[in-house]
């Protein structure tokens, strides 16, 4: 019922939308061979789910439940995004970005997610100041409505929660030059480090990070990314590093294989300052997360009526959020096929499992082996 659903549905957005987006292309951004400023572009993003657990008494959202009393079968509004950017000048633009789907929860800290300014130089540096997504990883400069699997990786919400990546409050320089054929693009951040929407820094220490991407093959897409950061949280020292490499080959007209690996390891001080006192060390370095997946992406182009693409591709990721002092690996699966309608994921129908594994399973907790279910509607403008 729920595929019907999907697939009886979306060639009526996608209908609509292609509408809106020849009104869109109407928009006269010139007047007497001058551009007119200010210049405003509207987005959206509709993320809409049916989820289905198999795990033994394990809800939707991961939760065991001991009692057997669990919620297995759902539909959900991942994200309902609004978004306006505008261009006031060449050089000048701001951008804001909500999550209307937060609302059906406690709103603390949510629904606002980008909220900053931003002023081009040239190509080899701009500054951006506000609320946005620092670069520090692969997944921080892609989209979640653009990326190969249903979400980001277990570490990039874990690293976010320790004020690395995702949504934070700073300033960032970007820019890009080229050391003799090589080109490099990079970043550089000074972060609160408190996530976002946050009044004020939580004490007066700062995170600062960059990231560094060569370009090693142009003809193959072959990225090397590097990453480090160091600051201090409560007095206390505290450092994330990383690497990633990505990589996309045509093999044949219609037929493309991608490829992404990303490693992170860092300081997991959230971890530490949210256990009891009596219950962790007195070094916050001992509390140290670390993790690897593994991204392949098989791409095939149809291009048969409203269908463009059929795309196949399974993550595998290990991540350990504390693997000096109580280890406990968790193994992450997302197999997944995607339709994609209309250019660059205008319409997309996903489907696929998110199988978790732990060393250790914990009893009433999200800390539990659990086989999850998906099917997920996107639409964007």
């Amino acid at each position: 019922m729920p595929i019907f659903f999907l697939f009886f549905i979306t060639p009526t957005f996608l209908h609509a939308q292609g509408d809106l987006n020849q009104g869109a292309d109407k928009t006269d951004k010139t007047e007497n061979g001058e551009v007119k400023y200010p210049q405003f572009q509207l987005k959206g993003l509709l993320q809409a789910r049916y989820l289905e657990s198999f795990g033994d008494n394990v809800d939707v959202l991961g939760t065991h439940h001991s009692t057997g009393d669990a919620t297995q079968s759902s539909f959900d509004i991942k994200r309902m995004r609004v978004g306006l950017n505008t261009k006031l000048s060449e050089t000048t633009e701001i951008v804001i970005l909500v999550n209307l789907a937060d609302f059906k929860s406690d709103t603390k800290g949510k629904v606002l997610e980008n909220a900053y300014g931003k002023y081009t130089f040239n190509k080899y540096i701009a500054l951006t100041g506000g609320q946005f997504r620092p670069a520090f990883g692969i997944e921080e400069l892609v989209p979640v409505d653009i990326i190969k699997s249903f979400d980001f990786s277990n570490q990039y919400y874990e690293f976010g929660k320790n004020g690395w990546t995702s949504f934070q409050i700073g300033a960032s320089a970007t820019g890009a030059f080229d050391i003799g054929k090589i080109p490099v693009n990079y970043a550089i951040s000074v972060l609160n480090g408190n996530g976002k929407n946050v009044e004020m820094d939580k004490d007066n220490g700062k995170q600062y990070s960059s990231r560094w991407v060569f370009g090693l093959s142009k003809e193959h897409k072959i990225n090397l990314g590097l990453n480090g950061g160091f600051g201090k949280v409560f007095k206390e020292d505290v450092f994330a590093i990383g690497a990633d490499i990505t990589s996309d080959f045509k093999l044949t007209d219609k037929f493309s294989f991608d490829l992404q690996i990303e490693y992170k390891q860092g300081t997991n001080h959230n971890l530490y300052y949210s256990l009891p006192v009596d219950g962790k060390t007195d070094n916050v370095s001992d509390y140290q997360m670390r993790g690897i997946y593994f991204l392949p992406n098989f791409r095939y182009t149809v291009n048969y009526q409203k269908l463009t693409a059929l795309e196949l591709s399974c993550r595998y990721e290990t991540f350990d959020p504390s693997y000096k002092i109580n280890s406990n690996v968790r193994t992450t699966y997302t197999p997944m096929v995607s339709l994609e309608f209309g250019k660059s994921y205008t319409g997309r129908i996903e489907m696929g499992f998110e199988i978790d594994r732990f060393d250790k399973s914990i009893p009433s907790t999200t800390t539990y082996d659990n086989d999850l279910f998906l099917i997920q509607l996107q639409l964007r403008i």
